[in-house]
């Protein structure tokens, strides 16, 4: 293994290896390990260290339970609460100051990591001569625990905290601290839309891309942590002994949670504290006050295949039941039957001699816009009004997995923007060829244009308008890339007034 140069930052010194023409530094600690009377804390910067730091592994993962998409994702290295590092691609830690594009992994805010070969930054960091960052934050209810009296958010200020050392130290690494864009997929989608929300976070960064981020409500509640507390035979707000029980005990108790059959989707989460996030982050964009950040968001044509393909069972009762589930599953976020109805309609009727009408597509149809792609659009719409540069894609792009009833997937531009589409699970997930490496490249090239300029147009796609709200302009991903004018318009119109995301 060759070794880099020793680097000096302002914690002390590192040194990492050099690999196919880049410098590799591997589970660099931002922050104190947050164990004892830190648990719960807010992240602590790191304090100067002597001797060098051997950056040459991956450090441990956050606590977290075990899934089928985790599973999916490659084993991850092992689990402490030591997990505050990040992790560097650079094509020199010399003075030319490039772009940084720093990856918030997704995972419901529950599972996942910066260390998993699916997000390898070396093809974006060589390809764009770019720096790549991907780092570890607090999961589950070691980071979403929400406790009147204690800080909420922790994982979303241990994000603040990863971005803090970037900014105060990705210079010798060859970085650009005045250039850095922000993106993340799912969870990590919504976090790189919900930190421009983040007053800590301000200055950090200039540049979003959000990938397929999530519908949720961010309100304040209690109410899962109690239960929490409730099965670990914890008194109400008893933070001192919560600090005391062991992790694996805390994640099997919030796995019970997750699992109450009461759709009780992502339990411990970002929430409006009205402190670190002060309102909700869609009403931060409305509102002008990110109208300096260059701005690009998508979603994928058929997100919530994923969901079901894992399942037999549920992929049964959609097959079956799907068209009478929408009024059940609707009407828990306050949708009345009527309303309904006419969705059901507008959606059937906008698909006659194009789209499939049988109920399972609608079904999918219906919630993959509900969950990903409107909530997409009330960001576009928000954010296009004050800044030029904001820019749409959909991801058309069919997966073979699952004997090919995935469609276009929840994940399944991830291979293609890091450019790790031939590690396994990435030729189970969107197959292999000629086909995909040419996307691979296309989409490699649009977000490194991006992160350098604040504009994905490259030579290898048609021109890519930036959205407005009259033209809708949408760049397709997929094995034609194409612009789309107002794309899907009808079942768009269909969601006006019928929920805020």
């Amino acid at each position: 293994m060759k070794k880099t140069e020793i680097i000096n930052t302002k914690s002390g010194k590192i040194q990492g290896y050099r690999e196919n023409g880049l410098d590799i530094y591997k589970g660099i600690p931002f922050a104190e390990a947050p164990i004892d009377d830190l648990r719960f804390c807010p992240p602590v910067a790191k304090k100067n260290w002597e001797g060098i730091i051997e950056a040459t592994e991956y450090g441990p993962s956050s606590f977290q339970p075990t899934s089928e998409f985790s599973e999916m994702l490659g084993k991850l290295p092992p689990e402490s609460e030591d997990c505050l590092n990040l992790n560097i691609w650079t094509p020199g830690s010399d003075s030319q100051r490039r772009p940084v594009m720093f990856w918030i992994h997704g995972g419901s805010f529950d599972w996942g990591g910066g260390a998993t070969e699916f997000y390898d930054g070396a093809a974006l960091a060589n390809r764009g001569n770019i720096v790549v960052v991907t780092i570890n934050y607090r999961l589950g209810a070691l980071g979403y625990s929400y406790i009147p009296g204690s800080t909420a958010n922790i994982g979303q200020l241990d994000q603040i905290a990863a971005l803090r050392w970037v900014h105060n130290n990705i210079e010798s690494f060859g970085g650009d601290p005045s250039n850095v864009t922000i993106f993340g997929e799912s969870a990590g989608g919504y976090a790189v839309v919900t930190l421009p929300a983040m007053p800590a976070a301000n200055g950090l960064f200039q540049k979003v891309i959000a990938q397929s981020a999530p519908y949720f409500v961010p309100e304040a509640r209690t109410k899962n942590t109690r239960s929490l507390m409730r099965k670990l035979k914890l008194k109400r707000g008893d933070i001192e002994g919560f600090r005391k029980v062991l992790p694996e005990k805390i994640i099997e108790a919030q796995q019970e949670i997750a699992n109450d059959g009461t759709l009780n989707i992502l339990p411990f989460r970002p929430v409006i504290d009205g402190d670190s996030i002060p309102e909700h982050p869609l009403k931060t964009f409305q509102n002008g006050k990110c109208k300096d950040i260059e701005f690009m968001i998508g979603s994928n044509l058929n997100e919530t295949k994923i969901f079901t393909a894992f399942s037999q069972e549920l992929q049964e009762m959609v097959s079956n039941s799907g068209e009478s589930l929408i009024p059940l599953i609707l009407g828990m976020i306050g949708i009345k039957a009527d309303k309904t109805k006419k969705l059901l309609e507008i959606y059937k009727k906008a698909r006659e001699g194009k789209l499939s009408t049988e109920p399972e597509e609608i079904f999918h149809a219906i919630f993959t816009d509900m969950i990903f792609r409107i909530p997409t659009i009330r960001f576009l719409e928000a954010q296009s009004i004050h800044q030029p540069n904001t820019y749409n894609y959909l991801f058309t792009w069919e997966s073979p997995a699952f004997g090919g009833i995935a469609g276009s997937p929840h994940a399944i531009e991830i291979p293609f923007v890091f450019n790790t589409i031939n590690i396994k699970v990435s030729e189970d997930l969107i197959g292999s060829g000629p086909d995909a490496e040419a996307l691979s490249e296309k989409v490699m090239d649009a977000w490194i244009a991006f992160a350098h300029t604040g504009n994905p147009n490259h030579d290898g796609i048609p021109n890519w308008p930036s959205y407005d709200n009259e033209k809708r302009a949408t760049m397709f991903l997929g094995k034609e890339c194409k612009v789309v004018n107002d794309a899907f318009g009808k079942e768009r119109e269909a969601w006006d007034g019928l929920f805020n995301p």
